[in-house]
Protein backbone atom coordinates (compact mmCIF):
# COMPACT_ATOMS: atom_id res chain seq x y z
CA UNK A 1 0.00 0.00 0.00
CA UNK A 2 2.53 2.41 0.93
CA UNK A 3 4.31 1.60 -2.54
CA UNK A 4 1.32 2.32 -4.38
CA UNK A 5 0.58 6.09 -2.82
CA UNK A 6 4.52 6.69 -3.23
CA UNK A 7 4.17 5.95 -6.42
CA UNK A 8 0.85 7.80 -7.27
CA UNK A 9 2.85 10.38 -5.08
CA UNK A 10 5.37 10.99 -7.49
CA UNK A 11 3.61 10.82 -10.71
CA UNK A 12 1.18 13.46 -9.73
CA UNK A 13 3.82 15.68 -8.72
CA UNK A 14 5.07 15.56 -12.20
CA UNK A 15 3.36 17.33 -14.80
CA UNK A 16 3.17 15.07 -18.04
CA UNK A 17 3.67 11.78 -15.97
CA UNK A 18 -0.29 13.66 -14.32
CA UNK A 19 -0.96 13.00 -17.63
CA UNK A 20 -2.34 8.99 -18.13
CA UNK A 21 0.15 7.32 -20.47
CA UNK A 22 -1.89 6.03 -23.53
CA UNK A 23 -0.17 4.15 -26.33
CA UNK A 24 -1.61 4.83 -29.44
CA UNK A 25 -0.93 2.38 -32.41
CA UNK A 26 -4.33 2.60 -34.29
CA UNK A 27 -5.66 4.49 -36.76
CA UNK A 28 -5.96 8.00 -36.26
CA UNK A 29 -7.67 9.58 -39.57
CA UNK A 30 -10.87 11.77 -40.27
CA UNK A 31 -12.49 8.30 -41.21
CA UNK A 32 -11.40 6.25 -37.87
CA UNK A 33 -10.40 9.45 -35.41
CA UNK A 34 -8.97 8.40 -31.96
CA UNK A 35 -11.86 9.03 -29.85
CA UNK A 36 -10.89 10.69 -26.25
CA UNK A 37 -12.96 10.11 -23.14
CA UNK A 38 -13.78 12.44 -20.59
CA UNK A 39 -11.81 15.03 -22.06
CA UNK A 40 -10.89 16.83 -18.82
CA UNK A 41 -8.67 13.52 -17.44
CA UNK A 42 -5.20 14.05 -17.76
CA UNK A 43 -3.34 11.43 -21.21
CA UNK A 44 -0.48 11.77 -22.50
CA UNK A 45 -1.08 9.63 -26.03
CA UNK A 46 2.51 8.65 -27.83
CA UNK A 47 1.44 8.22 -30.77
CA UNK A 48 3.40 8.40 -34.53
CA UNK A 49 3.06 10.61 -37.68
CA UNK A 50 3.05 7.87 -40.77
CA UNK A 51 2.33 9.83 -43.76
CA UNK A 52 -1.20 11.70 -42.61
CA UNK A 53 -2.55 14.08 -40.00
CA UNK A 54 -3.49 12.44 -37.09
CA UNK A 55 -6.81 12.71 -35.97
CA UNK A 56 -8.47 12.69 -32.47
CA UNK A 57 -12.11 13.37 -31.34
CA UNK A 58 -13.69 14.33 -27.53
CA UNK A 59 -16.96 14.99 -26.93
CA UNK A 60 -18.11 16.97 -23.89
CA UNK A 61 -22.03 16.93 -22.76
CA UNK A 62 -21.19 20.44 -20.98
CA UNK A 63 -18.47 22.94 -20.77
CA UNK A 64 -15.15 21.67 -19.89
CA UNK A 65 -11.78 22.64 -19.01
CA UNK A 66 -9.63 22.02 -22.30
CA UNK A 67 -6.11 21.67 -22.44
CA UNK A 68 -3.86 20.07 -25.27
CA UNK A 69 -0.06 20.01 -25.90
CA UNK A 70 2.48 18.38 -27.80
CA UNK A 71 5.72 17.03 -26.58
CA UNK A 72 8.60 15.45 -28.29
CA UNK A 73 11.02 12.76 -27.05
CA UNK A 74 14.71 14.31 -26.37
CA UNK A 75 17.52 12.23 -26.44
CA UNK A 76 20.83 13.28 -25.50
CA UNK A 77 23.45 14.64 -28.10
CA UNK A 78 20.68 15.23 -30.24
CA UNK A 79 18.43 18.09 -31.57
CA UNK A 80 14.93 18.36 -32.55
CA UNK A 81 14.55 17.89 -36.15
CA UNK A 82 11.01 18.07 -36.65
CA UNK A 83 8.69 20.18 -34.57
CA UNK A 84 4.77 19.26 -34.33
CA UNK A 85 2.03 21.81 -35.08
CA UNK A 86 -2.11 21.19 -34.41
CA UNK A 87 -5.21 22.67 -34.35
CA UNK A 88 -8.82 22.30 -32.81
CA UNK A 89 -11.77 21.91 -35.26
CA UNK A 90 -15.45 22.77 -34.19
CA UNK A 91 -18.11 19.98 -34.65
CA UNK A 92 -19.03 21.47 -38.19
CA UNK A 93 -15.17 21.14 -39.18
CA UNK A 94 -14.07 24.78 -38.48
CA UNK A 95 -10.50 25.61 -37.26
CA UNK A 96 -11.32 27.62 -34.12
CA UNK A 97 -7.44 27.04 -32.52
CA UNK A 98 -4.18 26.32 -34.31
CA UNK A 99 -0.72 25.79 -32.77
CA UNK A 100 2.50 26.08 -35.29
CA UNK A 101 4.97 23.75 -34.15
CA UNK A 102 7.57 25.51 -36.41
CA UNK A 103 7.34 28.71 -35.07
CA UNK A 104 7.04 28.10 -31.41
CA UNK A 105 9.94 27.64 -29.12
CA UNK A 106 10.59 24.16 -28.18
CA UNK A 107 12.05 24.01 -24.70
CA UNK A 108 14.12 21.15 -23.15
CA UNK A 109 12.12 19.81 -19.80
CA UNK A 110 13.62 16.69 -17.66
CA UNK A 111 10.93 15.09 -15.67
CA UNK A 112 12.01 13.61 -12.73
CA UNK A 113 10.05 10.66 -11.80
CA UNK A 114 10.44 9.06 -15.50
CA UNK A 115 14.02 10.33 -15.74
CA UNK A 116 13.17 11.22 -19.24
CA UNK A 117 13.86 14.46 -20.91
CA UNK A 118 11.36 15.82 -23.25
CA UNK A 119 11.15 18.46 -26.10
CA UNK A 120 8.17 20.98 -25.15
CA UNK A 121 6.16 22.57 -27.92
CA UNK A 122 3.36 24.28 -28.51
CA UNK A 123 0.02 23.68 -26.21
CA UNK A 124 -3.18 25.05 -25.46
CA UNK A 125 -3.09 26.53 -21.36
CA UNK A 126 0.24 26.77 -19.86
CA UNK A 127 2.27 24.34 -17.76
CA UNK A 128 0.59 21.58 -18.95
CA UNK A 129 -2.54 23.12 -17.20
CA UNK A 130 -6.22 24.44 -19.20
CA UNK A 131 -6.45 28.18 -19.10
CA UNK A 132 -9.20 28.00 -21.69
CA UNK A 133 -13.16 26.85 -21.32
CA UNK A 134 -14.87 24.84 -24.41
CA UNK A 135 -18.46 24.85 -24.67
CA UNK A 136 -20.33 21.28 -24.35
CA UNK A 137 -19.78 19.81 -27.20
CA UNK A 138 -17.31 17.46 -30.38
CA UNK A 139 -13.98 18.82 -31.04
CA UNK A 140 -11.64 17.44 -33.21
CA UNK A 141 -7.34 17.46 -32.72
CA UNK A 142 -5.62 17.27 -36.07
CA UNK A 143 -1.53 16.40 -35.29
CA UNK A 144 0.30 16.87 -38.04
CA UNK A 145 3.83 18.39 -40.01
CA UNK A 146 5.46 19.23 -43.07
CA UNK A 147 6.63 15.28 -43.59
CA UNK A 148 3.55 13.93 -41.71
CA UNK A 149 6.37 11.69 -39.99
CA UNK A 150 8.18 11.36 -36.68
CA UNK A 151 7.12 10.57 -33.48
CA UNK A 152 5.04 12.85 -30.32
CA UNK A 153 3.23 12.84 -27.68
CA UNK A 154 -0.05 14.44 -27.08
CA UNK A 155 -1.40 15.75 -23.87
CA UNK A 156 -4.88 16.52 -23.68
CA UNK A 157 -6.70 17.37 -20.11
CA UNK A 158 -5.71 18.41 -16.69
CA UNK A 159 -7.29 16.52 -14.35
CA UNK A 160 -4.93 13.50 -12.89
CA UNK A 161 -6.56 10.14 -12.05
CA UNK A 162 -4.46 7.58 -11.08
CA UNK A 163 -6.33 4.66 -9.97
CA UNK A 164 -4.84 1.59 -8.02
CA UNK A 165 -5.15 -0.37 -12.19
CA UNK A 166 -3.49 2.12 -13.87
CA UNK A 167 -0.49 2.57 -10.78
CA UNK A 168 -0.30 -1.22 -11.27
CA UNK A 169 -0.07 -0.96 -14.91
CA UNK A 170 2.94 1.46 -14.74
CA UNK A 171 5.84 -0.23 -15.24
CA UNK A 172 4.97 -2.06 -18.81
CA UNK A 173 3.72 1.39 -19.62
CA UNK A 174 6.67 3.12 -19.34
CA UNK A 175 8.51 -0.29 -20.86
CA UNK A 176 6.64 0.62 -24.36
CA UNK A 177 6.77 4.20 -24.31
CA UNK A 178 10.58 3.58 -24.24
CA UNK A 179 10.85 3.71 -27.73
CA UNK A 180 10.67 7.32 -27.70
CA UNK A 181 14.02 7.70 -26.32
CA UNK A 182 15.73 5.40 -28.64
CA UNK A 183 19.31 6.73 -27.94
CA UNK A 184 20.49 4.16 -30.81
CA UNK A 185 19.93 7.13 -33.46
CA UNK A 186 19.25 10.99 -33.25
CA UNK A 187 16.80 10.10 -35.89
CA UNK A 188 14.78 8.02 -33.91
CA UNK A 189 14.12 10.47 -31.52
CA UNK A 190 12.19 12.33 -33.73
CA UNK A 191 11.04 11.11 -36.99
Amino acid sequence: MIRTATLALFFTATPLLAHEPVIDTGERSAAAPFVIDEPEHSKAIYAELDGDADVYQLTSDVPFDFYAGLTAARVEGCELDQTFSFEVLDAGGAVIDRREGGSNEWWAWFEEFGKRWYWVGPEIGTDFKSTTVYPAGTYTIRVFNEANAGKYVLAVGDQERFTPALIARLPSIGRATSVWWDAASCEGASG
